[in-house]
Formats: structure tokens, sequence, C-alpha cells
């Protein structure tokens, strides 16, 4: 993923566990971060939910390698959601109910072999979920992110916090505590992490026929035109009132007519990614940002539109309920023009939320 074209995901079934690991370089939704870098993984209070406080579950992580880039031969991005349905009522920048990162390693690291990762399965398949990382660090048992505190009875399960070491308490853990034998063999259910599924990425196939935006007005000032001379359109309608009710009515409608026709050949992507090139596909007219709303990164250097997250994905989540249910538009990334090294640790990185207009 590294081209100007439109590259498209889609979430699958993953065959093959293994696939999703790290040393794969996965691009994956939910489960457990498949953490690229070891070093400088963010830690509990930054993936603490800004709105109500309880941790953030990962969401998605895209393999993003940058051509040319000897220092990002290895590069993903991390994006983090909470789970409460509330804390997306909010749109606009960053809102505190997500969270991206940027992490990046040369080609020649102390993590992963030089060469390109193995094509086929490993000879041993574990039975339980990678709670440790190659340096030592060990990750939470609920949701496999850096787990700095530890059960103060067996000294062996991991948390990244109090909310994560009653939820693993309950389901299971009460028991199993001080009993002999390995404690991670069977991981329960907590009910908190996301449904995992594979990314999978192919390009989006161009359509030449697609009328340009100043047809599209030119036809739509036709048809209104068209119905101010019949019988049914008052008299009083003027060219200047035409083309006033024109903008009124149809600047909302116009962009999500283009979001809808633009993805209807594809209706189940996930993921529209395109750093450097073609901006974000919104859904809606109403706040979409300025280019003053996207803040540089933290070197200075401005962010640029990487990849987009369309309200497919949200099918996919199980997050539907009889109640209120986490909802969004589109999700639009913005990352480091530079892409900037920041001694491999794990960089933030921009989120713009768009919801639906109400008028749609």
């Amino acid at each position: 993923m590294a081209s100007r074209r439109v590259e498209l995901g889609f979430a699958e079934e993953a065959a093959e566990a293994w696939r999703l690991r790290s040393e794969q370089f996965p691009c994956k939704v939910g489960g457990r971060p498949a953490w690229l870098g070891e070093a400088g993984l963010p830690g509990p209070a930054e993936l603490q939910c800004g709105a109500c406080g309880e941790p953030r579950a990962f969401l998605l992580q895209l393999y993003a390698p940058r051509p040319g880039r000897p220092d990002a031969f290895h590069r993903s991005l991390f994006l983090f959601g909470c789970r409460r349905p509330a804390c997306y009522r909010l749109a606009g920048p960053s809102p505190g109910s997500l969270r991206v990162f940027r992490n990046q390693l040369p080609r020649k690291n102390d993590t992963y072999s030089y060469d390109p990762p193995r094509e086929e399965p490993p000879h041993e398949e574990p039975i339980c979920a990678n709670l440790q990382l190659k340096c030592g660090t060990k990750l939470c048992r609920v949701c496999g992110c850096l787990g700095s505190k530890t059960c103060s009875k067996c000294h062996k399960a991991h948390y990244c916090s109090k909310d994560h070491q009653v939820k693993d308490w309950k389901a299971g853990h009460k028991l199993s505590c001080l009993q002999s034998g390995e404690l991670d063999v069977v991981i329960p259910d907590h009910k908190f992490l996301f449904p995992e599924y594979e990314i999978v990425i192919e390009p989006e196939e161009t359509d030449s026929s697609n009328v340009s935006e100043t047809e599209e007005e030119d036809q739509d000032k036709k048809e209104l035109t068209s119905a101010a001379n019949t019988d049914e359109a008052p008299d009083y309608l003027d060219e200047t009132t035409l083309e006033a009710m024109a903008k009124h009515e149809t600047q909302d409608d116009k962009i999500f007519q283009k979001f809808k026709e633009k993805i209807s050949s594809e209706p189940e992507q996930i993921i529209r990614y395109c750093r450097g090139g073609e901006g974000p596909l919104w859904i809606s007219a109403e706040n979409i940002p300025q280019e003053t709303d996207i803040p540089n990164c933290l070197c200075g250097s401005k962010r640029v539109f990487e990849f987009q997250i369309m309200p497919q994905l949200l099918n996919h989540l199980k997050v539907d309920s009889l109640g209120e249910s986490i909802d969004w538009g589109t999700l639009a990334i913005y990352t480091c023009a530079d892409s900037c090294n920041r001694g491999n640790h794990y960089t933030e990185e921009f989120v713009w939320k768009q919801d639906i207009s109400s008028t749609i």
C-alpha cells in the first residue's frame, strides 16, 4: 500500500490465524493488535478513552511501508476505539473515542528477519494468545496492549488497567489464579475485543463512464429549469431563486450521491487508501475539515490524508443493539507527510470523524 492510486480494503474471515501475527506484517480488523515495533508501545493513559475514561479496544491496523525510505521499510498504522456507543456522539477532530498511532522500522532490526516473511505456516501452532513480545514485554490478557499491572496473587497475569483485571477475574481468573499449570492455555472471552478479520487489499478499478462534477451541475440546472417551465412550478421562480434552491437542496445530496456512486461497484469496501493522492470520499457536506483543521505533526511537518474507514466496517464489528450503537459516516486518517522517525516509538497521528448528515 504505497501508490497514489486508490486501493480498497475488504474484511475477510482469516482462514489461517498465523497470517495475522506480527511477523507476517498483517492488515487486520479486531482481535488483539499485532504490534510492529516492540519499543515505545502506547501506554494505558494513551489508550484511555477521552470521553469515558475506559480503555479503548484495538479496532484495526494497516501495513503501509514507504518505498524509498530505509527507516520506514516496515510501517504500520494502528487505530483504537472505545466500546461505548455514547462516546461516538461527537464528530470532527480526533474525537475522544478514537486514537491512531504510527510505527515504523528499518529492514534491518532486532525483531524481524531481513528476508520477507515465510509463506508456509509454522511447525507449531500456539494454543493460546501471544501475551508476551519477543523482547519480554508482557501484554494485557484482555486487550493485548501493554500490561503494566500484575495480579498480586499469582504474579503471572498482566493487565493494562484495573478495569481489565476485574474483567479477567470475573471471566475465570478468580478460579485459575492459584492453580498449577500454564495460566495462558485458555484465554476466556471477555466480550471486549472486536471480531477479528483479515483485510485484503485490491486496487480500485477506474470507471471512465463517471461524469464530472461540472457536468452534473449543468444537468441539475437543466432539470430545475425544465421543472420551472411546467404547469406544476410556481411562476415566481426566477433563475436566481432556482440556483439558490439548487445549492440549498442538492449540496448534501450531491456529495452523498457521489459517495454512493463511487462505492456502488464495490459496496463491501471497508478501507479506501490513497496516501498523497486523492483525498477522502466524504459522505456529507457537513463537517468537512479545512486544511487549517488538520494539525501538524509533532516534528513540525504537515499531515496528509492517508486512508479512510468506511461505514461498512460497522457491519463486521457486531456493534448494533436495540439501544445506541457505535456509528460513523467515515473516519479519515491523516499522517505526517515526512513519516518522521521518532526512535521507533509509536507516534500519534490524526483522526477526523464525519457523521452522516441528518438531512440525508
